[in-house]
């Protein structure tokens, strides 16, 4: 395998904007950087699931894609503007409880994977480009894949770290960062729909 190209693709695709890293950073201003460690864990937990099952069901999976990408590109754009949404709107306040963001979240981290269109299409061109071609063993695969959760909760750790060391400057302008991370995530769901 390409160790080369397969880094930079890895690290591009996990540390460039995308809705799990916009999350993060929302999630570590709204309820503190540790409160949101539980998000990065359950990205990297949903991430090892999503690229485990693209390893293991490739050829399902590339025959059954036409068919499920469209309904899969509208649960995914629907849902990014349900964040966007909820981040235009939100107060910014920490009144919610840190033990139920804690819980909540890893489950949220873990779930958004399988319906995050960017993890799933990323998921399966690192596979298929990467792991498939050059490796036949199951063991491989995990390791691989495992590999590939880590590089996601370390992008999602990084994004989160923003969020809490900014997070002085962040309540100043609340207003103003809950526009732009809602847009962000906007922006992010139309460029699914046209790309």
């Amino acid at each position: 395998m390409p160790i080369l190209p397969f880094l930079t693709f890895v690290f591009v695709s996990s540390f460039t904007p995308g809705p799990n890293n916009f999350m993060a950073i929302s999630f570590a201003n709204r309820y503190g950087f540790r409160n949101t460690i539980s998000f990065c864990i359950g990205v990297g937990a949903g991430f090892f699931l999503i690229a485990l099952l693209c390893s293991f069901f490739n050829r399902a999976l590339i025959e059954v894609l036409p068919v499920i990408e469209t309904p899969l590109k509208f649960a995914g754009v629907f849902y990014m503007l349900y964040l966007a949404y909820k981040t235009f709107t939100s107060s910014g306040s920490k009144q919610e409880s840190s033990a139920k963001a804690d819980k909540n979240l890893f489950i949220i981290g873990t779930l958004i994977q399988f319906i995050n269109p960017k993890a799933i299409l990323y998921g399966i061109a690192v596979v298929s480009t990467f792991l498939l071609p050059y490796y036949q063993s199951y063991f491989s695969y995990i390791l691989f894949c495992l590999f590939l959760g880590i590089v996601g909760i370390c992008s999602s750790i990084t994004w989160s770290l923003f969020g809490s060391v900014l997070h002085n400057f962040l309540d100043r302008y609340q207003k103003v960062f809950n526009i732009v991370m809602g847009l962000l995530l906007v922006y992010s769901a139309f460029a699914i729909l046209i790309g």
